[in-house]
């Protein structure tokens, strides 16, 4: 459907009314898959729901708008506005739009993080596939220059070996970059990427057909991604024993140097789980919480999730954790923030070596009155609700920081 109108120089503009349309059905169906799902138990379970569709739509709205396949740029990922997938709440997600046939010379500086990693998707990236060579790599094998500068190349295959190039896949269509803290004061580098064959020109202005097949794909993608996340804790989580942890594993779909351990939770009131782990020597360890919706938990003004830089750690080695509901009074707690049910995942990234199943996570669901007789160190592991409140106020401000800087 469309109308005309006169300008003022009497020309007839087409004015068509329904360009919105694709985005809009897409967004009623994704609200009927929110409204239908079956693990919804409570307001708050649909409440958060409906969040998450208004955070899909913020983030799939601003990558398309964003979206420049001839001028890229790094634009943010996922957020604590625009979560999906599980996000890790140690990580800045950044990603760019790339071509087989484009060459990209990615540039920047090596901040003081944990980790800084790049993996090339490609149009038929599947969330169980494990990727490797050229696919994804850490920052060990880039040249970093004494300043930590570096600056990198992606384009076609090529006779020559070089340290700095990588060859894009056939079908590469996006370049994830990933920087991960380890301790939240760690301060973040910079990144930009350019194609070399347009740097120095501009893009072309969006005419109607662009904005137009914008709110399309828009459409596309939104119902793509509720489907996707919807459904991966089917495939890979409530599959398995509730409260219990998978063995250690190669991360389905994520970096090549990258473990992870996987359960789901259902925990009364009155209960607790304690989850023991090894201190592990990887430069990254971190474990959250996560929602029946596939996101991360409030990790900013709650603690939902910990690493190893941040958990208190036995003088046995070993970090203790106590998930709950109800405050057990230590100070590795990691809150359900009133949930029955949710995700669990513990992450290893960085790694030198396998993590064997020894060096996994074990739980033990108890009453929450009894957490005293299940740690050990206990006297070691209390806090008050001075030292806690103290605790959330150093995670809001590092946030804060880490978002502006």
């Amino acid at each position: 459907m469309s109308t005309e109108a006169q300008t003022t120089t009497g020309t007839a503009v087409e004015r068509p009314v329904d360009v919105t349309r694709p985005l809009t059905e897409a967004i009623a169906e994704s609200e009927k898959l929110i409204a239908s799902a079956e693990f919804v138990e409570s307001q708050q379970d649909l409440a958060e729901g409906y969040d998450y569709l208004a955070g899909s739509i913020a983030a799939i709205v601003q990558l398309v708008r964003s979206r420049q396949k001839s001028h890229p740029n790094f634009i943010t990922s996922t957020g604590p506005t625009t979560k999906m997938g599980l996000d890790n709440p140690d990580t800045l997600y950044y990603h760019a739009d790339v071509e087989p046939g484009g060459t990209y010379l990615v540039r920047g500086h090596r901040g003081t993080t944990a980790d800084l990693s790049f993996q090339v998707l490609s149009g038929d990236y599947t969330p169980d596939a494990v990727p490797g060579g050229d696919e994804a790599f850490d920052d060990r094998r880039i040249p970093i220059d004494a300043d930590g500068d570096f600056a990198i190349t992606f384009g076609p295959p090529m006779d020559a070996k070089r340290d700095d190039y990588f060859v894009l896949p056939d079908n590469a269509s996006m370049l994830a970059v990933r920087e991960v803290y380890a301790d939240w004061t760690q301060t973040k580098g910079t990144i930009s990427i350019e194609r070399v064959d347009t740097v120095g020109t501009p893009p072309q202005e969006p005419d109607l057909a662009r904005v137009t097949r914008r709110y399309a794909t828009a459409g596309k993608m939104l119902t793509s991604r509720i489907n996707t996340w919807f459904n991966f804790p089917k495939w890979f989580y409530l599959d398995e024993p509730v409260n219990t942890f998978t063995a250690p594993r190669l991360t389905p779909g994520g970096l090549a140097t990258q473990y992870s351990s996987v359960g789901h939770f259902r925990l009364a009131d009155n209960e607790a789980m304690v989850i023991t782990v090894p201190r592990s020597d990887a430069p990254y360890q971190g474990f959250q919480l996560g929602s029946m919706w596939y996101i991360s938990l409030d990790y900013v003004n709650h603690q939902t999730s910990l690493n190893s830089a941040q958990a208190q750690v036995d003088p046995d080695g070993m970090i203790r954790m106590v998930v709950s509901r109800r405050d057990p009074g230590v100070a590795n707690w990691i809150e359900t923030t009133g949930r029955v049910t949710g995700i669990m995942q513990f992450r290893w990234q960085r790694v030198d070596h396998p993590i064997p199943p020894e060096g996994g996570p074990s739980a033990q669901v108890i009453d929450i009155d009894d957490v005293e007789a299940h740690l050990p160190y206990f006297a070691h592991n209390t806090i008050g609700p001075a030292g806690w409140a103290d605790r959330i106020a150093a995670r809001q401000r590092a946030f804060a920081e880490r978002m502006l800087g």
